[in-house]
């Protein structure tokens, strides 16, 4: 059993003495709002448009708290920041999460982040023009690819396909690896539109509009990830999943087999556990609102939601979930 797991299962079993000391210090319906800073991702993204749709919510809820969303270049990049104390909330991929209370690269040392919800499932969308002569991941040997900007967790995830794939590394003197270009998501699909890369990685919702959009004035081929699905469960954990991109989006006559990572919605351990509970009944009320933004069909589910691997739960969500769901 991991450390999370042991710390979830101690948390769940918390005794009604303890939850009713968190119930009291809910913020209820008196005392200052408590303002809370979330770090999203770059203006435009499905990060951001989450914590807009949230700090929305949260305002019309009448609740005693403030989301303030911030803009940042996303998962890396505001694990960062939860550890430094500039935010007091995050959202995060879950390979990237995972990595950072673990302590493994690119942190220096273990994050103390807690979680309060897996929200949604990122799915990977590797994508070539159709008309080009890439047909798998091994065909990007030596080509450019837009991987992803710095901090994003789309780096993160594209670094380990090509890493799984052989293509990982600076490419050198044969080109065995691919040439990975750190762009987000609106220079990449302006550079494979142009023909600056060859390849663009994406971690997103389906459908992201900004590639439904590129796929509407180019055609383009999805290539399947699946097959390396248990690679990276067996280096890195359950944290990666095989999903299928379905038939009818981006204009895909059949499913495309693919890679599936959690998004987790993280605080700081400090953030008081009244606001926590404040915020996650928020969330679960208005979660087809939230997903709505980022992605289609997707359900928020308590069984779902305290999922998060060896992110351990905030005790605010601990208390949320024992109350509501028993």
């Amino acid at each position: 059993m991991t450390s999370a797991e042991v710390t979830r299962r101690w948390l769940m079993g918390l005794g009604l003495g303890v939850l009713a000391g968190v119930s009291a210090g809910c913020s209820g319906d008196s005392g200052p709002v408590r303002r809370l800073r979330l770090a999203t991702g770059p203006e435009g993204g499905p990060y951001n448009a989450f914590g807009q749709a949230l700090a929305q919510a949260v305002a019309a809820s009448g609740r005693r708290i403030e989301i303030v969303p911030v803009s940042t270049a996303a998962s890396v990049d505001n694990l960062r920041k939860l550890d430094d104390g500039s935010v007091e909330l995050a959202l995060a991929m879950a390979d990237a999460a995972e990595d950072a209370v673990l302590g493994r690269e690119p942190f220096p040392g273990p994050t103390a982040a807690t979680a309060l919800a897996r929200v949604y499932v990122n799915y990977t969308h590797l994508l070539v023009p159709a008309a080009g002569p890439v047909r798998s991941v091994g065909d990007l040997a030596g080509r450019p690819v837009a991987s992803g900007a710095a901090g994003s967790g789309v780096q993160v995830v594209a670094e380990r396909v090509l890493r799984a794939a052989g293509l990982g590394g600076a490419p050198g003197p044969e080109a065995a690896a691919a040439d990975e270009r750190q762009l987000g998501l609106a220079p990449s699909v302006s550079a494979l539109r142009e023909g600056a890369v060859d390849a663009l990685f994406w971690s997103g919702g389906v459908p992201t509009p900004a590639l439904a959009d590129l796929a509407r004035e180019l055609p383009l081929r999805f290539l399947p990830l699946d097959a390396h699905v248990g690679a990276l469960r067996e280096r890195y954990g359950p944290v990666y999943t095989a999903v299928t991109l379905p038939a009818g989006v981006y204009g895909l006559t059949e499913p495309v087999g693919t890679i599936g990572v959690g998004n987790y919605l993280l605080a700081r351990a400090d953030v008081p556990p009244g606001a926590v509970r404040d915020l996650l009944q928020v969330v679960f009320d208005r979660w087809r609102d939230l997903l709505r933004e980022v992605t289609a069909g997707a359900r928020l589910e308590p069984r779902f939601a305290i999922s998060t691997g060896e992110v351990p739960l905030h005790p605010g969500a601990v208390a949320h979930y024992r109350s509501v769901y028993g």
